[in-house]
């Protein structure tokens, strides 16, 4: 399968563009199964990157090269794949479009500087959609829409392009109709032309059907209201309602104008199968898309904080590059695939790899320098040599050991740190154990790769229950995981996750401790009594020395509180911490030979034991405040959910668009697969954060594992 997909992405060697205006990063948005990675493949071959389009289903595809991705039939990756159409370079992002992979969207967003959003032509636009064209519209990126699949049984063209508008909003507008079925052409409102497909590529282009005219005729005068409004020429309109024809060549650079500028979003009718649109997508975003110049960059500093100048996709510029994704190819080890902001990447140099700001992920802020001693343009999993990499451009780094998602590349003399992206938070916690002493070796080595490479992937060591968990976005990505896992040759399976719990004392309880030992030479003695209050949730560990007359020497005073608080971090009844308790040394006796700090810490110990056998104990479970963001319609149906959980609704607030905010307070122990069952509840449309809040009394018969 390999072998298929190599040969299937090799196309010779690659293009280096030298000059920043001649490139064009777009990154593909949709839901999974929209299409996106067949319309890429058709992209490829039609611009004669590769020989033919591979298949999703026989998984021979340039961008879904992951066994996972093969295995499940569906992107698990973000993947480069870069052309040539008239001259221009365009890099294709395709990115997957399941929910547990969102954390490759937000690279590929990063990365690209305009978006192609696609969908099904039979299947609507889905809420998580919508909610990544408004986060493209917050921050001004160019946005376009293809309706694909034109050739499914239940492909609605016209239905579809109303979804978009409705969902999208009036900006956007259809630059072609289909007409006469999918494997006919488009009629280009533009033009006023018919491009026929039914012979393949190119089109043949005749005058449309006059059975078309009046419905072309209505949604031609719509586009082009909606490209004189974002017109600079200002007498455009009042020519235009005045009756005379606006030149095609004056449309067409308004229109290029106003899409660059991200006020005006052209739809593209497209079926992969049989060609139509595929020429029209590869002009659109050739001719409309903005070129790296004019795309904001990330804010930069030094890797210290101090501030640093503002930067250009100049080539000529200080080198300021970012790591998008980091792979593990079994071949050649690490591979870096890299977006170049400012200056020129070019091999055998040093670079400088910085790395802050994710250490709660598992990446601790890390700063080297390396060599670089290959480039690569990547054509999915296939790497073609180039001499250099321009600002604006995506290249591939090999066995630059130090280099993790989200790092930056700059100069050794000029070192620099881009603000990372944001990462979405792993909510689904996994616990995983190796078979073997040889697999936990592996584990290890495999671990570290991948959470280089993930950072949406969270690696917790649990001291307290001695549980090493991944926390991963779904099952999906934890599948993913596990496989690369496995197929790196750790043999591991899962476990329930445990909560990590706490014991307190329910009420006052009075505890004697006597540790007399006689074994020849000096001997060990120490005796303490204790009274034990418990306290308000949150207030820790108290000490008080309240002995009189000297019945406990001074000096061994500090010997029992180590001991007590010794015991305390082990535990009493079921080996959980103990926590929130005053404990007060009221008397004691000590010999004045063999007394020792080793006594007395033994003594605290065991008087603490004893009060817990006298008195009553109590098992907390920590509780989380979670806020849940969702649409109005799941409102009640959560809220439901959550009271099921033994969870406590502290109240609800109106997030705008339609949408809400739930916050309250649900015990751990109920959140162990929530992240699943609220993707359930309400059709993937919800999401949720949680934070440690505080530990409360367990309820008999709670559960503490998945």
């Amino acid at each position: 399968m390999a072998e298929k997909q190599a040969k299937n992405g090799d196309s010779g060697a690659a293009v280096a563009v030298d000059d920043p205006r001649n490139v064009r990063n777009v990154v593909l948005v949709g839901p999974s199964g929209s299409g996106k990675t067949t319309l890429t493949e058709a992209l490829l071959a039609a611009s004669g990157t590769v020989p033919r389009a591979g298949s999703v289903v026989e998984g021979t595809t340039v961008c879904d090269h992951d066994p996972a991705a093969v295995r499940q039939q569906r992107s698990v990756g973000l993947s480069v794949a870069p052309l040539l159409h008239n001259g221009i370079k365009i890099n294709l992002i395709d990115t997957p479009g399941y929910a547990d992979f969102v954390g490759e969207l937000r690279a590929g967003l990063r990365a690209a500087d305009a978006a192609l959003f696609v969908v099904c032509a039979a299947e609507g636009v889905d809420s998580a959609t919508v909610a990544v064209w408004e986060e493209c519209a917050a921050v001004g990126m160019p946005r376009a829409v293809v309706v694909a699949r034109l050739d499914h049984a239940r492909a609605d063209a016209e239905a579809e392009i109303a979804a978009c508008q409705e969902a999208f909003g009036a900006g956007v507008l259809p630059l072609y109709l289909p007409s006469g079925g999918p494997r006919t052409g488009l009629v280009g409102l533009i033009t006023r032309r018919f491009f026929d497909y039914t012979d393949g590529q190119p089109p043949t282009v005749t005058e449309p059907d006059p059975a078309e005219l009046e419905r072309m005729t209505e949604a031609r005068n719509e586009l082009i209201e909606g490209i004189i409004a974002e017109s600079e020429d200002e007498t455009l309109m009042d020519r235009y309602l005045g009756g005379e024809e606006i030149a095609e060549e004056t449309l067409i650079a308004d229109l290029e104008t106003a899409v660059a500028k991200g006020s005006f979003h052209p739809l593209i009718p497209v079926c992969a199968s049989t060609g139509v649109g595929l020429i029209e997508v590869l002009d659109g975003m050739a001719r409309a898309f903005p070129s790296p110049l004019e795309h904001p960059l990330p804010p930069v500093t030094k890797p210290d904080g101090a501030p640093h100048a503002e930067l250009r996709a100049d080539p000529d510029g200080p080198l300021a590059a970012e790591v998008v994704r980091t792979a593990v190819d079994s071949y050649v080890g690490r591979v870096s695939l890299v977006r170049v902001f400012s200056g020129t990447l070019r091999p055998e140099r040093p670079v400088h790899v910085s790395g802050h700001g994710l250490a709660e992920r598992g990446h601790e802020d890390h700063d080297a320098d390396e060599r670089v001693a290959h480039l690569y343009s990547p054509l999915g999993a296939n790497l073609r040599e180039v001499p250099f990499c321009v600002a604006g451009d995506l290249c591939a780094l090999t066995k630059v050991g130090s280099a993790e998602t989200g790092d930056t590349v700059s100069s050794p003399e000029d070192p620099l740190l881009m603000k990372p992206w944001t990462m979405p938070e792993p909510l689904l916690p996994v616990a995983v154990v190796a078979k073997t002493r040889s697999d936990e070796d592996a584990l290890a080595r495999n671990l570290s790769r991948l959470v280089a490479g993930d950072p949406t992937l969270r690696l917790e060591r649990n001291a307290e229950t001695s549980q090493l968990v991944l926390w991963c976005m779904g099952e999906a990505h934890a599948d993913v995981v596990l496989s690369r896992l496995r197929a790196g040759g750790a043999d591991v399976d899962t476990e329930p996750v445990r909560i990590s719990l706490r014991e307190t004392f329910a009420g006052p309880a009075r505890g004697h401790g006597r540790h007399v030992k006689q074994s020849g030479g000096h001997g060990q003695y120490a005796v303490c009594d204790i009274e034990v209050q418990p306290l308000e949730r949150g207030a820790g560990f108290e000490f008080v020395d309240k002995v009189v007359g000297g019945a406990v020497p001074h000096q061994f005073i500090p010997s029992v509180e180590k001991g007590v608080r010794a015991q305390l971090a082990r535990g009493l009844v079921d080996g959980h911490p103990v926590v929130d308790v005053r404990v007060t040394l009221v008397d004691g006796k000590a010999h004045s030979v063999d007394s020792s700090d080793a006594a007395f810490q033994t003594a605290g110990s065991l008087a603490l034991k004893d009060a817990a056998a006298q008195g009553r104990m109590a098992l907390l479970e920590p509780f989380e405040e979670v806020s849940v963001y969702l649409p109005d319609e799941h409102l009640g149906t959560v809220l439901g959910d959550l009271s099921s959980r033994r969870g406590r609704v502290l109240g609800t607030e109106a997030g705008g668009g339609g949408r809400s905010v739930i916050k309250a307070e649900v015990p751990a122990t109920e959140l162990l697969r929530y992240a699943i069952d609220l993707r359930s509840l309400t059709s993937g449309t919800a999401t949720f954060t949680r934070r440690h809040a505080r530990f409360d009394p367990m309820p008999e018969g709670a559960t503490t594992s998945s």
